[in-house]
């Protein structure tokens, strides 16, 4: 009787955990819908990065970013492509980040083609940066609905996400997620392999855009280096045709426009 009862809670609790994933799995795709369309869109992103005690920032970027970041709809196919070019400061003008799925490029006019970014590079700056800004956490991730916990002025869902291969760059990250609404994504914490903190990201001031309310700011604080952080700015946000051959090496050779 005793053996029976056991594997009688087992069941309930292997339902129950299907369940709840099957939740998660839901929460992730609505909170990555308010991070991006799910069509082709074009923005400008601008980094203000700011070292630890500093009321003015340490430091100044502008990319002109493309982004075909897009699931399964229809006769559409899932997409993960991006390209970042660089616009200020001047001495940083005419290299491009490229990122095709889990491979990172770099371009610059000095270089003869472009070369490939390593896993380590990857966790460094603002290429670490824009790689929490960009992912696509339902395809990413295997995710886990670990509860509720109250988040500023209203109530989250707390999923443990913890990647799916060794090509994704963050082993784990802590994501929380509005329960009311759409799901908006309010922040992320990303860990290393040995369950170190490494980033805060902080999902702020949404506004309407392309038809839904999207955060138009995001803060990405360093737990490594003090109290140090990034501001990014989202704006000049559209929707724009931007087919696959826009986001190849032999293009950013070519020079996108």
């Amino acid at each position: 009787m005793a053996s029976l009862l056991l594997g009688a809670c087992l069941f309930s609790a292997g339902a129950h955990s299907a369940s709840a994933d099957d939740k998660a799995v839901d929460i992730i795709r609505r909170a990555d819908e308010v991070r991006s369309p799910n069509k082709p869109f074009r923005y400008t992103l601008t980094i203000h990065e700011f070292k630890t005690g500093a009321t003015q920032p340490d430091n100044k970027q502008v990319l002109d970013i493309s982004m075909r970041f897009m699931k399964p709809e229809g006769e559409m196919k899932a997409d993960a492509r991006s390209l970042a070019r660089f616009i200020y400061p001047p001495r940083d003008k005419g290299k491009v980040l490229l990122s095709d799925w889990y491979d990172l490029w770099f371009y610059t006019p000095e270089l003869r083609r472009p070369v490939p970014v390593s896993r380590q590079q990857r966790l460094i700056g603002q290429i670490s940066n824009g790689d929490v800004i960009v992912t696509n956490f339902e395809y990413a991730y295997d995710a886990t609905l670990k509860g509720e916990e109250p988040c500023g002025e209203t109530q989250c869902y707390k999923l443990e996400l913890v990647r799916k291969s060794a090509e994704v760059t963050w082993p784990k990250v802590d994501y929380y997620v509005e329960k009311e609404g759409d799901n908006r994504p309010y922040k992320a914490a990303y860990f290393s392999l040995d369950n170190k903190l490494i980033k805060e990201v902080l999902y702020q001031d949404f506004q309407m855009v392309l038809g839904k309310m999207r955060p138009m700011k995001i803060v990405v604080k360093e737990a490594r280096h003090g109290k140090s952080y990034s501001v990014m700015t989202y704006s000049d946000v559209r929707y724009e045709s931007l087919p696959e051959s826009a986001f190849t090496r032999e293009s950013i050779q070519r020079g996108v426009k």
